[in-house]
């Protein structure tokens, strides 16, 4: 199933809905730098992305937090193939 782009009413994030678990359980992650999200390989490879300011996870969904500075039409195709390519 492909990863789905919706926007939020707060317009630096945005959710991507990944259509399997990113994490288990009722569990939820939230990361505010890379150094944190070291351990998590899907939140690690996302914080590569420039404009990515903090993540997150829960069930089957990533929400994304953009610096003010980056554009959704450039963040959205890397944050979706960057998703895809990480999740088994």
């Amino acid at each position: 199933m492909p990863v789905r782009y919706q926007p939020t009413p707060n317009p630096n994030a945005g959710k991507f809905v990944v259509g399997r678990p990113v994490i288990e359980g009722d569990a939820s992650r939230s990361y505010f730098s890379a150094d944190q999200a070291a351990s998590d390989p899907l939140a690690a490879a996302l914080f590569e992305i420039d404009g990515v300011q903090s993540l997150f996870m829960v069930d089957d969904f990533v929400t994304v937090m953009k610096t003010a500075d980056a554009d959704w039409s450039t963040l959205v195709p890397r944050v979706t193939s960057t998703i895809e390519e990480s999740l088994p």
